[in-house]
């Protein structure tokens, strides 16, 4: 990392008050390392700039939408005690969005004590029956296959998938049905991230049909992290500049290591440009979750898109860089990485306390997913309100289908190409409510939405795949988000995201406080005696 000298001929770093930092993105990785940045590095906030393609902050951790139009929540987020350690380091410093005196971790845990998780209803079969998952259903060549995964090193695993690592019969049981839609992994995916999970969560696996150790948000991500998350930043002085689409960065190799010297992006139909000072940091959220991302409506279905600035952005950075990663292990597989979810907006409460009558579970209890289904649907409903501008007599659920090729069961076509009342009326088919569907589409908006890149992140890789966050040689470039590497953490959640921007920032103003490490449950004593006695209930 380039550094000036002092008399003595001493490298040392340059005033973090005398550089720019920009970050390509704006979701939450580049909204933690700008806070980073301020809080821990003394960088001052009008040194700092977010370029972002869309004209909202946030990228996955959205929630939008009017009672009248009806809310969107592309995906949902779970959050865990004691794990997601850099999160909570970041939101218990950063007020929360209705009262300034306390943090946002503060109004989460006040809202979680009041608002336990237990999952009730956590599978359902045929006939709206609440499914007995006490057990896992697991047989010996089950536990025995999960014991040698948790002890195989992840460096033999390689492309490994998780169908090729257990037999056909362990994607039958509680557990997989379990695992799979709470984590949303699919058998085609990496066994090596699946490893991860197993280690991160290891706690956890005990109460995982009952969901306990989930930890949510009073409202949707949006209004409960990122709006609060930017207004501290704009405080700050924190540049945001929406509608801008970086394409490509000029990278200069030279003796002395790798430098960005330009930013190149697109705004209002115009090319332009940023210069780039070799003491100035580029952070880059190298790919998006929630790229290409494409709303439908009650009357039409969502496009499927194939391709995403973000990981455009990548492969251009690796034709002229190729040790920055290989972007096309995860972004040119969209069959394999893509499912829709949906957002019911209720008018009148009638769907809604259906729901609590067949399933037992209160709004906010769980996660409810419907076995028999084609599709593999699964429905969350929040405490609400689930928005911050959400009337009192409107109601707001969230779902999702992890098999989108398949025909549904009542509706004969893909869920990818099904409008909002297509996707209602099967739901309602699994609720054993199809004789009210006339009265609860009068009633309810549902807003689909095709995400070609959801689950991209676990598609099996190599070492080397995700950049390193800060790569040897690299003087102010840095890679956050999901598809940089960290190692031992897992993606698809927000703390991986977070952990990225604090390693990156940490590292690239030599920041001596430490990240914090990445809990070692699997090590327990008392964590290895608990799953033992789950694996065999």
């Amino acid at each position: 990392m380039t550094s000036d000298a002092d008399d003595s001929g001493t490298r040392r770093q340059p005033d973090a008050t005398a550089r720019e930092a920009y970050f390509v993105g704006g979701g939450i990785a580049s909204l933690a390392g700008a806070a980073f940045l301020v809080r821990d590095g003394a960088m001052p906030g009008e040194n700092v700039t977010v370029l972002e393609k869309l004209d909202v902050m946030g990228g996955a951790l959205d929630g939008s939408g009017t009672p009248e139009e009806g809310y969107v929540i592309r995906g949902g987020r779970m959050f865990n005690y004691p794990t997601y350690e850099c999160t909570w380091n970041l939101l218990e410093t950063i007020p929360s969005l209705e009262d300034r005196d306390r943090s946002i971790k503060d109004v989460m845990d006040e809202f979680n004590e009041r608002n336990p998780t237990y999952a009730i209803a956590r599978l359902m079969g045929d006939d709206q029956e609440v499914l007995d998952v006490s057990s896992y259903g697991l047989e010996m060549e089950h536990r025995f296959s999960l014991l040698q995964l948790v002890l195989t090193p992840e460096t033999q695993l390689g492309e490994t998938r998780i169908e090729e690592w257990f037999s056909e019969s362990f994607f039958e049981t509680t557990l997989w049905y379990i695992w799979a839609t709470t984590f949303a992994f699919q058998p085609w995916h990496s066994v090596a991230e699946m490893r991860r999970y197993m280690h991160r969560f290891m706690h956890e696996f005990p109460r995982l049909n009952t969901m306990e150790g989930i930890h949510r948000i009073k409202y949707n991500q949006y209004d409960s992290i990122v709006r609060p998350l930017r207004r501290w930043l704009e405080e700050h002085g924190v540049e945001f500049q929406s509608d801008c689409e970086v394409t490509d960065l000029d990278i200069v190799p030279a003796r002395a290591g790798k430098t960005v010297e330009t930013i190149h992006y697109e705004s209002d139909g115009a090319t332009e440009t940023i210069d780039v000072e070799p003491t100035d940091l580029v952070f880059v959220t190298n790919g998006s979750m929630t790229d290409g991302s494409d709303l439908g409506s009650m009357t039409d279905a969502p496009d499927l898109n194939t391709t995403g600035a973000s990981f455009e952005l990548w492969k251009n950075i690796v034709e002229d860089h190729p040790k920055f990663g290989t972007p096309s292990a995860f972004a040119d597989h969209v069959p394999e990485t893509k499912w829709p979810s949906y957002t019911v907006t209720l008018d009148e409460p009638d769907l809604l306390d259906h729901i609590v009558d067949v399933t037992g579970e209160e709004p906010g209890n769980g996660l409810i997913t419907f076995t028999e289904s084609n599709w593999l649907m699964s429905i969350v409903v929040a405490a609400q309100p689930h928005f911050a501008n959400q009337p009192d007599d409107v109601k707001v659920f969230w779902g999702y289908g992890l098999f989108p090729e398949e025909d549904g069961n009542n509706v004969a076509k893909k869920m990818e190409n099904c409008t909002g009342e297509e996707i209602l009326e099967e739901l309602c088919y699994h609720l054993g409510y199809l004789d009210e569907l006339p009265s609860v589409l009068e009633d309810a908006t549902c807003i689909p939405c095709n995400m070609p890149f959801i689950t991209s992140h676990f598609m099996p890789r190599t070492s080397g795949d995700r950049p390193a966050v800060v790569p040897a040689g690299s003087n102010n470039l840095a890679f956050i988000g999901q598809f940089a590497e960290v190692p031992d953490d897992v993606v698809f959640t927000v703390e991986y995201s977070v952990r990225s921007a604090m390693m990156a920032v940490y590292e690239q103003l030599e920041i001596e406080a430490e990240v914090p490490p990445v809990s070692a449950h699997q090590y327990e004593p008392e964590v290895l005696m608990d799953v033992g006695r789950a694996a065999f209930r």
